[in-house]
Order: C-alpha cells, then structure tokens, then sequence
C-alpha cells in the first residue's frame, strides 16, 4: 500500500503548486528510486487531462558524460530540452539521489563548461516563468543515500522530508496558503526600500533592492517552502560574507567558504575545502561572480542541516545568497549559466533596510 503521505503529495503537487489545466503539456523529470511517488504523479497529471512527457534519469550515466564527452558533447545543446523549455506549459523535478557524491571526481571546468553552453536555454526558461508563460516546481523523494548524507536512517528522513511538507496534516493546502499570507506582510514592508545592510559575525554587506522585487514563497515552485527572496542591484554589493554551513554542487561539497564582494562582484574568494570548484564555478562566465538572488529563511519548522538546500535554504534564522543567475520577476538582470545558493548562519545577525531594522538573531522583528 502506497504511503498516503506520497498520494497527498502528489494531489498537492499536480492541483496546487502546478495547477495543472487539460491539455497543458507537462514535463515529469524523475529518478527510478521516486517510482512510488512518480507513479502517482503521473495518476494525477493524467486525471488532470495534461499531456505528460516523463523522463527518468539512469543512475550512472552523469558521471560516465562528464568524465569522457568531448568539448563537443559538453558543448552540445539537445533539441529535445530545447523544445520542451521552449514549448511546454509546466515542469516538475522529483529529486532523488543513489549517490550524493557520483560527480565528486570531476575536474570542475567540465561542469562550468556545460552551464556555460546551456546558460542560454536557463535564461528561456527563466523568463517564461517570469512572463507566467509555464510554470515549475522542484521536490524531493527520500532516498538511502540521501539520508545519510542528513544523518539519518531512511525512516526519519522521510518523516522528516513529509514533515516539512505539512503532509502528515489534514489539509496542508491551508497551511502553504496562510504561510503566503504572512510571506506577503514582510514583502510589503521591503516595497520601495533601498539600501540593505546585514551585519554579524558571519556577515558584513550591504546591497541595494531599489526597483527590485521581494517573492513570498508559498510551496508553488519548491515543495516543501518557506522563505522570500529579491535579486540585489547587480553592481551594488559590497563587503564580505562567511558561509557556515558546507556549499554542496554537483556532489561536491565545498566548505567554510568566505567571499568579498566589491561593487556587486566576487573578487576574492577562499574555501578550506575544495577552493579550486568554487574559483571555477565563480569563473563560469561574465554574471557567475554576480549575486543572482539574496533570500530569507521563514521556515522555523525545518531546523536541521540535512546538506539538501531545498529545505536548507529555507530553514528559520538563515540566508541565502545565489551566485549567478537572477530571476526575472525579482528584477534581476544577472545572466549566468549557474546559479548557485550557499547558506549563512543569521543568529547572531541584524539586517536593516534604509536604517530601519527588519530582522534580528534569526527572526524578524515586524
């Protein structure tokens, strides 16, 4: 008997967070390990009336494309992702892992290199979900491997990972939307702020948000949720920023990572592990030492680290910040063919928004 917390994601996924309409063409991207839950995705997509493109990775055949393509084949754009970016209505991502760290061994100017060839391709797909033109969204289907990259056992992982969904309650519709309602009021206090400055032991910056555009995130486009988020004025951070927590990409994991940041760019970065991935991801091209996005953690109901910044980067008493690409609707204008969140510890942190104090010690104060 399938896990109803499993069934209940799916309806939720399919009718609320995709709003999935008849005869819209649906992208199901998917992992053999997620058969449980693909299955009743698909259950839904199809009742819904959508037509559904499934496609299920094979474990294994990352590590073989990056280690042995040629600059031809990392350059290679497919014309089948070409034409569902450009043409399909809604995407939805079933993440899943049978190892977290396959890719660990790759020479990192591989994978700059193919975010370089597909940055292209990530700005359509950006400004069509700016424009409303189609919709996404990303969740997670517990894993062995990726229990024990949280340290955990596969049981309380998947209590976990259901928990922070709201799935074991009855109606978790209910709970997103009022967790949008209270998103909305600390968006509203940021409209037409300026200056934001951050400061405590792990951070001293300060950017602008002038004209740009603070999101409430409310389990539409990552299932579970929980934070809001802008894109700075690219040419306007400045000062420097420590990365508590480890950076994971790619399989690789990148820690104690600290940046300086002069007139909106990365000009000196350091890591204590795995420094050269960082230097050539940073490297990728002209935006990837730009801030894409700046968000803010409003989910006090996920407290634990579990190295899966879906739910990371939401956690109550942290920020994100993104290098790379910015998202359109925020009113970003960074391109880049990455965009990457790395994670900082606010606890002992104050940010301000033109003098007037907004957040302190991990919360917000209004």
């Amino acid at each position: 008997m399938a896990d109803p917390r499993i069934l209940k994601l799916a309806k939720l996924l399919i009718h609320y967070s995709l709003e999935l309409k008849p005869g819209e063409k649906f992208f199901l991207r998917t992992h053999p390990l997620a058969s449980e839950l693909t299955l009743a995705v698909y259950e839904e997509a199809i009742k819904a009336g959508s037509h559904v493109f499934v496609q299920s990775s094979v474990p294994g055949t990352d590590e073989i494309f990056y280690k042995y393509a040629s600059d031809e084949q990392l350059d290679f754009i497919s014309p089948i992702k070409k034409l569902t970016t450009e043409t399909y209505d809604a995407f939805l991502t079933l993440w899943s892992e049978h190892n977290t760290r396959n890719l660990s061994g790759i020479n990192p100017s591989r994978f700059a290199r193919v975010a370089k060839a597909n940055a292209g391709l990530s700005e359509i797909f950006m400004d069509r979900t700016a424009k409303k033109e189609m919709r996404w969204c990303l969740t997670a289907y517990p894993t062995e491997a990726m229990a024990q990259e949280a340290d955990m056992c596969l049981s309380d992982y998947q209590d976990f990972v259901y928990s922070a969904g709201m799935l074991n309650e009855d109606d978790p519709v209910s709970f997103w939307k009022q967790a949008g309602l209270d998103q909305q009021k600390l968006v509203d206090w940021m409209k037409n702020r300026d200056m934001v400055k951050l400061k405590g032991s792990n951070i001293d910056l300060s950017m602008s948000v002038k004209g740009r555009v603070f999101i409430p995130c409310d389990g539409k486009v990552n299932f579970p949720d929980g934070e809001i988020f802008t894109g700075p004025v690219e040419n306007s951070v400045n000062g420097w920023v420590r990365f508590k927590y480890p950076a994971i990409e790619h399989g690789q994991e990148i820690t104690d990572i600290e940046l300086w940041f002069e007139d909106g760019k990365v000009v000196k970065e350091i890591a204590s592990k795995n420094s050269q991935f960082l230097t050539s991801q940073l490297n990728t091209d002209a935006g990837s030492r730009y801030l894409g996005e700046f968000g803010i953690g409003t989910n006090y109901g996920i407290q634990k680290f579990t190295k899966n910044m879906l739910f990371d980067e939401k956690i109550g008493g942290t920020i994100h910040l993104a290098v790379g690409a910015g998202y359109p609707e925020s009113g970003s204008v960074n391109h880049s063919g990455i965009h990457w969140d790395m994670l900082c510890d606010m606890n002992d942190a104050t940010i301000t928004a033109d003098g007037d104090l907004f957040y302190q010690n991990g919360k917000t104060i209004i």
